[in-house]
């Protein structure tokens, strides 16, 4: 697939694709202790992360899998990481979405562009009719984000709250959070 750019960009980010050379900076983003109390833990190894992108790559070829790199605009900084994965198509074309992780440096806005740049990406390129999600259940600012924005509550275990959140939503939403994305 190919996919349209020049759509990925909000007010104050845009997306592009990971690339080899981003390990680095992942494994700086997912080590951090004051960023990644709420995410799965990763390999600290660069060469690791390196290959691990290595493999992604392959999935993203297939349209299986897409992994981005969040950037400023106005100076094109790397400032996070966002993900869309687990492509399900019965009973209805789903997507989970995560990897999401935003450094002291992102614009103001940066999570509610992020988040409507996935919701763009994901219904109105790839004709997905919902998103999956899971969120740990102390990280209650992104439970209140996913709520603010719609998303449906519909399961827990101890670790985790499990979401959906269908298109129809992210359609409803879009005029009143149309300006972050410009």
């Amino acid at each position: 697939m190919k996919i349209e750019f020049d759509q990925l960009r909000a007010g104050t980010v845009h997306f592009r694709l990971v690339e080899e050379e981003d390990a680095a900076f992942i494994c700086g983003l997912r080590n951090n202790p004051v960023l990644n109390k709420h995410i799965s833990q990763s390999s600290a190894v660069v060469d690791e992360q390196r290959a691990w992108i290595k493999t992604y790559k392959n999935r993203e070829n297939l349209g299986q899998e897409y992994y981005f790199i969040i950037c400023r605009n106005d100076n094109n900084l790397p400032v996070g990481t966002i993900r869309l994965y687990d492509f399900q198509h019965n009973p209805k074309k789903s997507f989970c979405w995560g990897s999401w992780i935003l450094n002291e440096n992102k614009p103001r806005f940066a999570a509610i562009e992020s988040a409507l740049l996935v919701y763009k990406f994901a219904f109105e390129q790839l004709k997905f009719e919902q998103s999956h999600f899971d969120v740990r259940k102390e990280n209650t600012g992104v439970h209140n984000f996913h709520m603010r924005l719609g998303a449906q509550h519909i399961d827990g275990n101890e670790l985790d709250n499990f979401y959906i959140y269908p298109s129809s939503k992210y359609y409803e939403i879009l005029n009143e959070y149309q300006k972050f994305l410009g």
